[in-house]
């Protein structure tokens, strides 16, 4: 937590080669351990991408949280950002220097807003820490669906639903590391509160009787977990496909297609590699985010002979049908309509 102190000198400034963080990396107690940084401190050092890591430290990806949640919201002018952000934000961390594993992305954390409170609020309500709302960060980049905070209107509540499917749909599918916030796999929401610690009620408690009243979003966050280690593809380059297709290629709605643009707002990753399980067989995952708030129609890539493309996941679906995987949906003619602010999961199966 606020690592970058760590490396600055007596005079508060940062060392080039900070002494501590080194000695932590090259450590032979630690060698078989993990080392994250939150990569920024109290008095604004922001390292994240440059912090001195000697190829042995990780860093939790602000710029994945941030970049991630204006691109799934609709802000403009983010597809390649987006883009990089999916595959594990190497434009930050090269892998030649830190790795295949220096990013930990997140979307939400014990700092700021709940997930769900991403999507019901579009600003911060800490008046009851005490400050008279000057606490908490103002840059939440988040989106009340039209309404501020807790509504009957069914068609909000819907789509606050799918934003966060969305939401956690893509972190994994993301590359690199996956790290989200206790209660959002239930919905928690701490009011619109982004800065809780002070509070011991249940602002800052998780109420676990939200995951009886959002059991879809749970069952959903459960299977997109299994869905993330079953495909070893989407974590990590696997031994090459059979195939033609390299282990992480980027599309709009046209495969192989990344003429983006300001307006841009449907992205896809497709993740192809060897079976870990069957060497001889392929393991290729599509996934794709229209955050546009109309329907796109789109192209998948076309596949190996003998192989189609199977529905996995539609967030753009009822939210106790976004688990499509059972419904043997095939999608012969690599043709889809995703719909306004949806994310899709495709994977290539064997047919013959």
């Amino acid at each position: 937590d606020l690592a970058s102190i760590l490396g600055r000198n007596e005079d508060g400034s940062p060392m080039d080669q900070p002494p501590l963080l080194k000695s932590l990396a090259f450590d032979p107690i630690l060698g078989n351990v993990k080392l994250i940084a939150e990569a920024w401190d109290a008095g604004g050092l922001y390292q994240v991408g440059s912090f001195p890591s000697w190829n042995r430290w990780a860093e939790w990806n602000g710029k994945y949280r941030d970049d991630m949640r204006r691109f799934l919201k609709g802000d403009s002018n983010l597809a390649w950002t987006a883009a990089h952000r999916l595959t594990g934000s190497k434009d930050l961390y090269n892998p030649v220097h830190r790795g295949q594993n220096a990013s930990v992305n997140f979307l939400t954390c014990h700092d700021g807003f709940t997930l769900y409170d991403l999507y019901s609020y579009n600003e911060k309500h800490n008046f009851k820490n005490g400050w008279n709302n000057t606490d908490g960060a103002n840059d939440n980049n988040s989106w009340n669906c039209g309404f501020e905070g807790e509504t009957t209107d069914g068609n909000i509540n819907a789509l606050r639903i799918k934003m966060i499917n969305n939401a956690f749909a893509t972190l994994m599918c993301s590359r690199g590391a996956a790290l989200f916030l206790a209660g959002d796999e239930f919905c928690n929401t701490q009011f619109g509160n982004n800065n809780p610690y002070c509070h011991d009620n249940i602002i800052s408690w998780l109420d676990w009787s939200r995951k009886e009243k959002y059991k879809d979003v749970f069952e959903f966050f459960k299977y997109m977990i299994a869905f993330r280690k079953r495909f070893h593809v989407i974590t990590r380059n696997r031994q090459e496909a059979t195939c033609s297709f390299p282990s992480e290629s980027i599309h709009s709605e046209i495969p192989w297609n990344t003429d983006f643009n300001v307006n841009t707002r449907m992205i896809a990753v497709m993740y192809a590699g060897a079976s870990d399980k069957n060497p001889s067989l392929d393991e290729i995952v599509y996934f794709g985010v229209n955050a546009y708030w109309g329907t796109v129609n789109v192209e998948l890539p076309a596949l190996p002979t003998g192989y189609a493309w199977k529905l996995y996941i539609d967030t753009g679906r009822n939210s106790n049908e976004v688990i499509t995987e059972h419904l043997n949906i095939f999608l012969h003619d690599r043709h889809y309509a995703m719909q306004g602010r949806s994310v899709i999961a495709a994977v290539a199966e064997k047919i013959y």
